[in-house]
């Protein structure tokens, strides 16, 4: 009651004693000794290892898509702190010369000079 056309037979389609075809280089060869594999082994890209942990784990879409989106994101807000970190520290360096430079000419004995003349002369404007 088969009402489908025969396979076409062709030397890579064989068909097994229990009536179903399979293609010949499918079937198992016979061992001829060891196998050489070469492997290459490369490191991902950093923005990339996520992902890929993601995928091999089965975590999902969203993962991926979170590493997507979020990786540069948080590369560029890093980036940005620390900008704004060193611009500070330069702002404390530049302003603790400024202390350092102010507080050493007033030490000096030009400095207690200079002060002495101007406390006399807050004093004779008054």
């Amino acid at each position: 009651m088969n009402h489908l056309p025969e396979p076409v037979r062709s030397a890579s389609v064989v068909r097994l004693p229990d009536g179903t075809h399979v293609y010949a280089d499918q079937l198992p060869a016979a061992y001829s000794g060891p196998q050489v594999v070469h492997q290459h082994i490369h490191q991902a890209p950093p923005d990339r290892i996520v992902q890929r942990l993601a995928l091999g784990s089965g975590i999902g879409a969203g993962t991926v898509a979170a590493g997507v989106y979020f990786g540069p994101l948080l590369v560029g807000v890093l980036t940005a702190i620390a900008a704004n970190i060193a611009f500070l520290a330069f702002l404390a360096l530049m302003l603790g010369w400024g202390v350092h430079t102010v507080v050493k000419s007033i030490g000096s004995p030009e400095g207690a000079q200079a002060a002495k003349n101007l406390r006399s002369a807050r004093r004779g404007r008054r």
